[in-house]
């Protein structure tokens, strides 16, 4: 089988998600994309016509996202109009499904070269715009299997586990930490690059606006737990509230939720892009491309939807039994903070040392622009294997609906 190999990884600085308030919430999504692979292309001197897909994840995809938004960043970034696009949403695995799609395409050998990505504008396309809900408002699947909200999840997470608010505090402040001193050491340079205004020319964002490193954990316990409102809630026609339907279904958590996600424990609303340049061995050394890894496994796992958010363990371990590996052979872990139950649980399950894991922060700090954060983290990851002179690494994230995606690479 052809390998896949990593040429390079590039992605945006996360903007703050809020209209009129981030960096990049002035900027069409298309455009962020479109400067994403322009960026790529430059660094990697590629023939852009060479490429034969460009594989986006998208969440949100409505109003200015819709449309096909990979396609239509391709052409506005001037590419060749043979270079195709198509746009994928699983949900928060968007932008690593995208990247092993595109991995699977050059594996199979039907494809020589291909981009796998994502882009979201949370300032401009807000969570929800797509009307959608958590199951396409379809009342036979909620008769079936109902699903709460994923805040409500990672507090049922959080209670079954016993994770306390000082536990999940605590998490969140280190991520802080971690980010805050990532950036001042430039250790996410390497991937990020300076988005430019295309009305003015100028500099619009250059580095990551989201990260709080002197936030404490003291701090972080003066925050509301954000979903004791939402847990109260009614749903219409139902007569129990969001909270005693999870009990339903886990007896196990003693009858009552603890809130303890907060604004400050959970991942930030962000902007922004990523893109990765996938090419078979043959390709790259017929044309003086560098390879930095190749794909070596990649996995998806489902689990129960309603407390949704658990399957990183069973998809990481999938994608190590297809690698012939264990936890302990992964140097470097990157498992999205949706919550911050998500990476203690899944440490917890997998027996995995902090220290290698999230090493330079996650989206607590840096924030979670949906549908690009897992191929933004397949570049930090892949910086960060590199400055550390290890050879691999494992990504994943939990996602809407009860799945999990993993993704592990190996340098080359």
């Amino acid at each position: 089988m052809p390998e896949a190999w990593i040429i390079d990884a590039v992605r945006t600085p996360r903007g703050r998600g809020k209209k009129d308030k981030g960096a990049l919430s002035g900027i069409h999504p298309q455009e962020l994309l479109a400067q994403t692979l322009n960026q790529l292309g430059s660094r990697t001197g590629i023939e852009k016509g060479d490429v034969e897909d460009v594989v986006v994840g998208c969440v949100s995809q409505a109003e200015e996202q819709g449309a096909n938004i990979a396609r239509n960043s391709v052409l506005a970034a001037g590419w060749p109009q043979e270079v195709t696009g198509v746009t994928l949403n699983r949900f928060c695995g968007s932008g690593c499904q995208a990247i092993n799609f595109a991995a699977a395409g050059v594996m199979s050998g039907q494809q020589q070269m291909a981009i796998g990505g994502g882009v979201e504008s949370m300032s401009r396309v807000p969570m929800g715009t797509d009307r959608g809900g958590l199951d396409g408002h379809n009342l036979h699947l909620r008769d079936k299997v109902f699903q709460v909200p994923q805040g409500i999840s990672a507090d049922l997470i959080a209670t079954l586990e016993g994770f306390s608010r000082g536990d999940v505090d605590r998490f969140a402040a280190e991520s802080q930490r971690r980010a805050g001193a990532a950036q001042e050491a430039g250790y996410f340079d390497n991937s990020l690059f300076e988005v430019i205004d295309p009305a003015t020319g100028e500099v619009t964002l250059a580095r990551d606006e989201h990260p709080r490193p002197g936030t404490t954990a003291e701090a972080l316990g003066e925050l509301d737990p954000v979903f004791v409102k939402l847990g109260a809630t009614v749903p219409n026609g139902n007569g129990k509230t969001m909270d005693q339907i999870a009990l339903e279904r886990y007896p196990e958590a003693g009858g009552r939720i603890d809130h303890v996600h907060t604004a400050g424990n959970s991942s930030g609303i962000v902007d922004g892009a990523a893109a990765v340049l996938v090419a078979s061995g043959d390709y790259a050394r017929a044309h003086g491309l560098r390879p930095r890894a190749r794909v070596k496994a990649m996995a998806t796992a489902g689990a129960e939807p309603l407390i949704m958010l658990t399957a990183p363990t069973p998809a990481s371990e999938r994608a190590l039994q297809k690698a012939g590996m264990s936890a302990a052979d992964i140097d470097l872990w990157e498992i999205n903070e949706a919550f911050a139950t998500v990476p203690l649980q899944t440490m917890r399950n997998l027996g995995l040392d902090h220290e290698r894991v999230n090493v330079n922060g996650g989206a607590i700090a840096l924030g979670h622009p949906l549908g690009a954060t897992g191929a933004a983290l397949m570049g930090t990851l892949l910086d960060e294997l590199e400055r550390r002179d290890l050879q691999t690494g494992l990504v994943t994230l939990c996602i809407g609906g009860g799945m999990g995606i993993a993704t592990i690479i190996e340098r080359v």
